[in-house]
């Protein structure tokens, strides 16, 4: 929500990859964008662009979903347009092939 200024729109969508029982939830925003050299940078406590912040949030979302073994991490994000993140998490669902 940060990330836009004015008007924009955050997309939620959820897939799977159950021959490899992992979820995939993609969060995308139409905000500011982030450049590929801050990637890995905005993970780090205390990493924040604004003026007013303790830069903990996506810290303490890398922390939680680390917690549940799972990954977060910059999937696409171009200066201007917007941002995606994916999460990938282990499923509960198994995977069986069909039988011939």
């Amino acid at each position: 929500v940060n990330a836009i200024d004015t008007e924009g729109t955050i997309t939620v969508s959820i897939s799977d990859n159950i021959a490899k029982e992992e979820i995939f939830i993609d969060i995308s925003d139409t905000g500011k964008g982030i450049p590929r050299s801050n990637f890995e940078t905005i993970f780090q406590p205390g990493f924040t662009t604004r003026k007013r912040g303790w830069g903990l949030g996506l810290s303490l979302t890398k922390r939680m979903v680390s917690y549940h073994k799972g990954q977060i991490f910059v999937k696409e994000s171009e200066i201007g347009k917007g941002t995606t993140f994916r999460i990938i998490l282990k499923s509960n669902l198994k995977y069986e092939p069909a039988q011939v």
